[in-house]
């Protein structure tokens, strides 16, 4: 074998070691996205930290506690993980809570804009060669905020981070009028008791003047592993309502489908849209109501509430 032969040899190894290298990280990476499935006890904290204005009046910490949430696995495949999250209040009330989906070197991005607006945005394969994109959406699982980035595995340490637009956060939405979106960075982090969700926020005025700061904040919503029996209440309602949610999102990539630029209406009829979507859930698991009257139903109150 010449010098030429040997050197395209090595160049063909080192190749294939690269690829089964990659290979392994990505499924580390997926290990570590279902790391975050499970039956969870939570405590939220988010506190003011600074602000740009020197007369800016801070706001009080928040703090809140969740007994018992259930996250699972809903759909998965080789660049795909969707994990749906349950809130149980008390024994038996089970509160279909925030999705997660997983995407694998996603190019397809749904960026909040302002005004219940989305943008459409398309990046490069090189932009996202390696990249997991977390795609998070509202209980009726209409869009919230999405952001890419890498799954880091180093010191013992396995975690991703990104930075995204994002509406105001369900636990001030209702509250503050001084403030029109929220900069996330987010940093998923497994631990030892369960996982992490650590942000590092800016919250954004954004007007026709531009965007300015008013304020940063840092928040640790931390979930702490319990027993799956803790969650067994969420489990039977999800048998009981899975085909419902199917039917929503299989609307929902309709929409998406379309690959534009998304507004979304907050009230019609004086209703939220999650107000008639849950009432549809609740009526088809009740049998009030069939599959072919639900899902048209789901149609009908997905487009009067988008544009």
């Amino acid at each position: 074998m010449n010098r030429i032969e040997i050197l395209l040899s090595l160049f063909a190894l080192c190749g294939s070691l690269f690829s089964i290298a990659q290979d392994n990280k990505k499924e580390l990476d997926k290990e570590s996205i279902k790391s975050m499935c499970g039956c969870f006890e939570i405590d939220f904290d988010y506190t003011e930290t600074f602000s740009p204005d020197t007369n800016y009046q801070f706001h009080k910490d928040y703090h809140a506690h969740a007994d018992a949430e259930y996250a699972f696995v809903v759909e998965e495949d080789e660049n795909h993980i969707v994990i749906q999250h349950l809130l149980i209040i008390g024994d038996e009330m089970i509160i279909k809570h925030w999705r997660q989906d997983w995407i694998y070197e996603n190019t397809e991005f749904w960026e909040y804009d302002n005004d219940f607006a989305w943008k459409y945005v398309k990046k490069s394969e090189e932009e996202v060669t390696g990249q997991w994109t977390q795609k998070v959406y509202q209980v009726d699982d209409s869009p919230r905020y999405q952001g890419s980035g890498t799954w880091v595995h180093v010191d013992g340490k396995h975690y991703w981070e990104s930075t995204s637009y994002s509406p105001l956060p369900r636990r001030e939405y209702s509250k503050r009028s001084d403030y029109n979106i929220l900069v996330r960075g987010n940093r998923h982090e497994v631990t030892d008791y369960g996982w992490l969700h650590e942000q590092d926020n800016s919250k954004l005025l954004r007007n026709e003047n531009g965007d300015k700061i008013l304020a940063q904040e840092k928040g640790y919503n931390k979930y702490y592993s319990q027993p799956v029996s803790k969650c067994q209440a969420a489990i039977e309602w999800w048998e009981k309502n899975e085909e419902f949610w199917a039917m929503v999102r299989g609307q929902w990539d309709v929409i998406f489908s379309d690959k534009k630029d998304l507004t979304m209406k907050k009230f019609v009829e004086e209703k939220m849209m999650w107000e008639e979507v849950f009432g549809l859930g609740s009526q088809f698991s009740e049998g009030e109501i069939k599959k072919k009257a639900a899902k048209a139903g789901v149609i009908d109150v997905i487009d009067k509430f988008t544009v």
